[in-house]
Order: structure tokens, then C-alpha cells, then sequence
């Protein structure tokens, strides 16, 4: 039998020599010729990179995300033609707004049907499958996408999408190819991958750094804002520099990494959709917003409309929100990484108002302070039910710096940032996007990417299950990449009810308690993962059951053993003071 070296072949040695290291795949009939070629490898002690099966493309995709957010490198996710590509749902929208590169790849119907070549049609499936733009599926989702057309060429097209996948701002890229081109035969081609680098990343314009230092160097009242800088963890570095040195208060904005050490006396807090005004930033002069889709919600809470803003992000006019402002003095399409380098280095050539500097760095420590005061009062224990703050109190007292928190917590976000004060870069991630159930496959892939961690994922009880939990919990067992899952279940979905009540705090959907998303008969979560992965299962109903059952789980994970714990949350209504905060805009409305 011979062993030919396919087109498939090709594509699999480029991924490899790109320095892809796993393939997170969901194989179909499309595939022949990769599964082919991945066979002869192995039996020829070839190096390609490892196949992860993974039942459900969701859950794929999630996990090469995060394998990415870990480790800087994009991974290879292969999909079952136009069906597959659907199925990538929401981790599609995930990847690309939480720019992470990653190289998508799906087959295509055969487009021959009477033998003219091989791989030519062969099953019924391969007309249903045949669409007209099978890549417009998901074109406004990646930065790029293209079409395998011969194995000539195929090692270029793989390497120049990753090298666009790998250019900031970072992506998802999505390949295509049919079964015959896949199965035709090719010729080896050597590639460098040297001449194939991202694109350097951008620095701010000489002439530009000294005037921003000059405006902070007058500024009363300066604040810093900012969601994803953390994404390169030496960002933080340069940022609590800036911050010392001019004692800038630092506001984390939706944040979907640790951007700021939680413990640093000039971080001044976390802000989502509350509406309420921020007070350091009604107050600010200027403000520096440093990579951030949304640094505030500008109906409730935005600056003064005096006030100087300076935006710095990779992508600063978001060309592809298509309404989305924030006026600024001036928009730097830069790497903040090096365009916070530039601005310290540049800080000795303004003068500096010590006395200016010290007032505000007691101000902001005394306003850090009282702050942590009333975020520890809010975990205070209660004998009758477990409160989300109560809850993540009990987990941050449980990890250590060697664990990496997947956050998924939806309407509890805000109190797993608050209450689990992380204080390391690279401490704690999200997925920069808004569809839900990311945290199962996330937990694989940072599991996969640093198997010398240990992986907590917090999730809400709806994107637990949007995560396809057996898929999860089969992979976990599977491929041996244990993690402690705790669920704050709220038994429904939570956070439709506040954005109803922030329209409508006092209409009738309040008044009857009728929202359409309570789960009820409620599933029991946990035994899911049991059942799928032989997890740990645990459902803590009673506060007093609360921090044995996180022992538990936590010797479960140590053992190698994923765990889940079902925590239940009390019943939900809103308290009277987010009533009062919340009717503001519907008094505004009435008003108009």
C-alpha cells in the first residue's frame, strides 16, 4: 500500500512547523485525508501535532481560546464543513472579540460526484452539505478567511493566516477545503517561519509621549482605566510604574484579565453595568484609557465633559462596533505594552508636583481602603444562606497564586473580581466576549497549557450549562486535565431580570415576578459531570456545608479528578437601593 504525501499532509506539517501543538477536532466525512494522513504519521513516528477529540465544537474552540490566552500560542481547531463551522456558535464571537488567534479549519462537500478525482462524492450528505458560501458563515467574525485550493501552496496559506492571526489587534482565521483538493497529491515544500512574524507591534510617535506626560504632570485629579492590558502580562509592570509615579487611581472596567494587583493601594475598584456614577471618574481631568472596548457606560457613569481623555488600544476607533464613541483629545493605535515603556521612560523629562503627588497618593490609599472595608463587610458569614460574596471569600482563602481562575460568572462577575482580589498577572481570565458557556472548554485548554496549575472555573448555572458539561467532563477524564468547577447557581438566568429592571425597575415584570428564565424542575448539575466524567459531586445547599464540600473538591482535584460543586444561591429580588439606582433612567425617560 503506498503512502502518498497529500495535500492534507502539507497542512498538517505547517501547523506543526507554525508551532501548533495540539489540534482540538471534531472530525466528519469531509476528513479523510487528514485522518489518513495523521495515521501514517503515527506510524511513522512522525511529529504533528496531537488531535484532542472533542464531541462538541463549542466546547473546541473554548479550549483553544484559553490554550491561547495561556500560553501566547494560537492552536488549530478542525470543524465538519458548514454544520461544524455552525456548531462553533458562540465561541466564534468569543474568540474574535476577545482577540485570540486561532486557526479554524473545516472541510468542504466534495465538488465532483462521478469520480473524477479522488475523495469525489460518495455519500448522500455531501449535497446536503453544499452551500453557497459556506465561508460567509462566520466572515464577520475572523480576521480573515480563504479557501484551500491546491496542496502547492497550501503551507503558505497556512502560515500567512496565522501570521494575521497573530497581528494585533489578534484574531480567530478560518480555512476551507474540499475533499479532493484535500486528498490531492503534493510535493514537500520547506517554509521558514522566521518570514513569517506578526507585524511588529505599534509604538506611540516620539513627539506624542512627551505631551501626555506633560498633561499628567499638571493634572489634579488623573485616573487610569482600563479591561484587557493584562493579555500581556509585563503590561501590568508598566502600568503600576506609571501609577506610582504620579499616583493615578486605577479603575478596572469589565475586566477579562488581572490588569492591576487588587491589593495595590491605588487600584480603586472594579465597574460594570451598575448604574451608578463612579466617583473618582465623575471627578477626573484626565483620564488614560488603555485597552478598553467599554471604559464606562457613558447613560450612567462617564467623566466630567471637561475633562482631557487620551485613548490608547490596538484598535482605538473599534472599526468593527458600528456605533461606538468615546470623544478623546487623541486615539493611539498602539501596543500599550509599549506605549506605557515609552511613557515612563519619558516621565524624568517633566517636572513633577510632589506635593500634588502626595496628596493624592494619601487621598486614593484612604479611598483603597475604605473600599476593601465594605467589600469585607459584604462577606460577612450567614447562618440561614450562602451569599455569592460569602462564597468567593471562601474560595480566594482556599487558592493560591498557583491557580488560574476561569471566570464565567455572568450577574456575579463584579463580586468574583471584588472578592477574589487576585494580585498576580495572569491570575485570572474571561473570554472578552459575551456568549456563554466558554468556561468548561477554557478550563481544558489553560489545564492543557500549564498542566502545573490548578484550574477554577466559576460559572453561573445558565453558562454551565450553555458549556456542554458532559462534553467537558468526557474530554476531562479522557485526556486527564482535572478542575474544580464551582457553580453559582442562582436557578435561572439572573442576569435578564437586571437588564429588565434596569429598563423597567418598577414594571410589571417586577411587580409579578414573571421574567421567562427560571429553571424549573431544576437539573441537578453536578451528577452531569459525574455521570460524563466521573467528577466530584457535590450540591451545597447550607452555609455551615460549605467550606468542607470546597476541601473535598479541592483534594478531588489534587487526586486527578475534576470536581463540581452546585452552590446554591438564595432566591433573587432586588434590593431597594439598586431599585432607587436603577430608576433614575426611567425617571429620565418620563421626563422626556
Amino acid at each position: 500500500m503506498s503512502e502518498s504525501y497529500t495535500t492534507s499532509t502539507a497542512f498538517l506539517e505547517s501547523l506543526h512547523e507554525a508551532g501548533v501543538s495540539y489540534i482540538f477536532s471534531n472530525l466528519g466525512s469531509d476528513h479523510p485525508g487528514i485522518i489518513e494522513s495523521l495515521a501514517i504519521a503515527r506510524k511513522q513516528n512522525k511529529q504533528l501535532p496531537e488531535v484532542i477529540t472533542c464531541p462538541h465544537e463549542m466546547v473546541a474552540l473554548s479550549a483553544a481560546h484559553s490554550y491561547a490566552q495561556v500560553t501566547g500560542e494560537p492552536q488549530a481547531v478542525i470543524v465538519h464543513v458548514e454544520c461544524g463551522t455552525q456548531n462553533l456558535g458562540g465561541a466564534i464571537h468569543n474568540a474574535y472579540k476577545g482577540r485570540i488567534p486561532v486557526l479554524v479549519f473545516a472541510g468542504a462537500s466534495p465538488y465532483t460526484q462521478e469520480g473524477e478525482l479522488t475523495g469525489s462524492r460518495n455519500e448522500f450528505i455531501h449535497w446536503i452539505q453544499d452551500v453557497p458560501d459556506q465561508r460567509g458563515i462566520v466572515r464577520g467574525y475572523m480576521k480573515y478567511d480563504n479557501e484551500i485550493r491546491t496542496g502547492k501552496n497550501v503551507k503558505q496559506h497556512v502560515h500567512r493566516a496565522l501570521q494575521i492571526a497573530n497581528s494585533q489587534p489578534k484574531g480567530p482565521v478560518y480555512l476551507m477545503g474540499p475533499r479532493e483538493v484535500m486528498e490531492e497529491k503534493a510535493v514537500p515544500v520547506t517554509i521558514s517561519r522566521e518570514m513569517w512574524q506578526p507585524i511588529a507591534p505599534k509604538a506611540l510617535p516620539p513627539q506624542e509621549a512627551g505631551q501626555i506626560i506633560s498633561d499628567l504632570s499638571k493634572a489634579e485629579k488623573p485616573v487610569i482605566v482600563t479591561s484587557y492590558l493584562g493579555k500581556n502580562q509585563s503590561s501590568v509592570e508598566e502600568l503600576v510604574k506609571l501609577s506610582n509615579n504620579f499616583a493615578i487611581p486605577v479603575i478596572e472596567s469589565v475586566p477579562n484579565y488581572m490588569n492591576f494587583p487588587s491589593d495595590h493601594p491605588m487600584h480603586c475598584g472594579y465597574q460594570w453595568n451598575t448604574p451608578e456614577q463612579n466617583e473618582l471618574l465623575g471627578e477626573a481631568d484626565l483620564v488614560l484609557v488603555f485597552d478598553s472596548d467599554v471604559p464606562w457606560i457613558p447613560t450612567t457613569n462617564k467623566p466630567a465633559a471637561d475633562s482631557t481623555v487620551y485613548y490608547f488600544d490596538e484598535d482605538p476607533v473599534k472599526q468593527n462596533m458600528p456605533l461606538w464613541y468615546i470623544p478623546s483629545k487623541r486615539f493611539y493605535e498602539v501596543d500599550s505594552y509599549t506605549a506605557l515603556k515609552q511613557l515612563n521612560e519619558t516621565i524624568n523629562t517633566a517636572p513633577l508636583h510632589e506635593e500634588i503627588v502626595r496628596s493624592r497618593k494619601e487621598k486614593i490609599t484612604a479611598y483603597h481602603q475604605i473600599q476593601r472595608e465594605e467589600w469585607k463587610e459584604a462577606e460577612k458569614y450567614n447562618q440561614d444562606i450562602i451569599t455569592p460574596e460569602y462564597l468567593t471569600a471562601c474560595i480566594r482563602e482556599m487558592i493560591d497564586d498557583n491557580t488560574l481562575v476561569i471566570n464565567e460568572g455572568i450577574s456575579n462577575f463584579d463580586t468574583i473580581y471584588k472578592h477574589l482580589q487576585r494580585n498576580k498577572a495572569g491570575s485570572i481570565i474571561g473570554s472578552g466576549g459575551g456568549s456563554l458557556g466558554w468556561s468548561g472548554g477554557a478550563a481544558l485548554g489553560a489545564k492543557l497549557a500549564d498542566k502545573s496549575k490548578k484550574i477554577v472555573s466559576l460559572t453561573g448555572d445558565g453558562s454551565y450549562m450553555f458549556s456542554v458539561p458532559s462534553t467537558v467532563h468526557w474530554m476531562s477524564r479522557k485526556y486527564e486535565l482535572p478542575f474544580l468547577t464551582v457553580i453559582y447557581n442562582n436557578r435561572g438566568w439572573k442576569s435578564p431580570k437586571l437588564s429588565t429592571l434596569g429598563v423597567h425597575p418598577q414594571g410589571t415584570a417586577y411587580d409579578t415576578d414573571q421574567f421567562w428564565v427560571d429553571f424549573d424542575p431544576h437539573a441537578d448539575l453536578a451528577q452531569i459531570a459525574e455521570a460524563a466524567g466521573g467528577a466530584f459531586a457535590c450540591t451545597v445547599k447550607r452555609p455551615d456545608d460549605l467550606i468542607p464540600a470546597l476541601e473535598k473538591a479541592w483534594k478531588a482535584i489534587e487526586e486527578g479528578r475534576s470536581a463540581v460543586l452546585d452552590v446554591q444561591l438564595p432566591t433573587w429580588r432586588r434590593t431597594e437601593k439598586e431599585l432607587e439606582l436603577a430608576g433614575v433612567q426611567e425617571k429620565q425617560d418620563m421626563g422626556r
